[in-house]
């Protein structure tokens, strides 16, 4: 199946996407608290662990799995004292900078359409749970932990 070769291919190309993603946040004014605040071997960390286990978040994990990971994650960033919006930023940022490579390695052909349709369900689902999750996780902080505040600005794109 093409989709299966598309995820065995991000993941061998897992530390390449790992640092564009970082080039990318580093670019992105959206980030600049995000990155003051997340430490650089953790952001390179967490984006690598996506990329190289990308087939076993897409087929392996179950939902609790990725509950688990993403409200874990949100509490972190929430201690962290990183906006939320930056959490967002960044989860997005890691779903782009795939869909770049794909598109630039010329790897979604109109001939494998119905592979890559089944990758771009698993892909979004993916992506959205795991910023809902980390939104739960963020939450859950700032009910249980008083004293850790939500940052006073909020990014607004126009």
């Amino acid at each position: 199946m093409f989709a299966v070769r598309l995820v065995q291919l991000i993941e061998t190309h897992a530390d390449k996407l790992s640092e564009a993603v970082i080039r990318k946040l580093k670019n992105a004014d959206e980030c600049r608290e995000f990155l003051d605040k997340v430490p650089a071997h953790e952001l390179k960390h967490r984006t690598y662990e996506i990329y190289r286990h990308l087939g076993d978040w897409l087929l392996c994990k179950t939902l609790s799995e990725v509950e688990e990971r993403y409200i874990g994650i949100g509490t972190r960033r929430a201690r962290q004292g990183v906006p939320f919006s930056g959490v967002m930023f960044a989860i997005q940022t890691t779903k782009h900078v795939l869909w770049d490579y794909l598109l630039l390695e010329g790897l979604l052909e109109p001939e494998a359409l119905i592979g890559e349709m089944e990758l771009v369900r698993s892909l979004v689902q993916f992506f959205d749970r795991a910023l809902y999750y980390a939104a739960i996780g963020y939450e859950q902080v700032w009910k249980s932990e008083p004293d850790v505040a939500p940052s006073p600005h909020v990014a607004v794109r126009r």
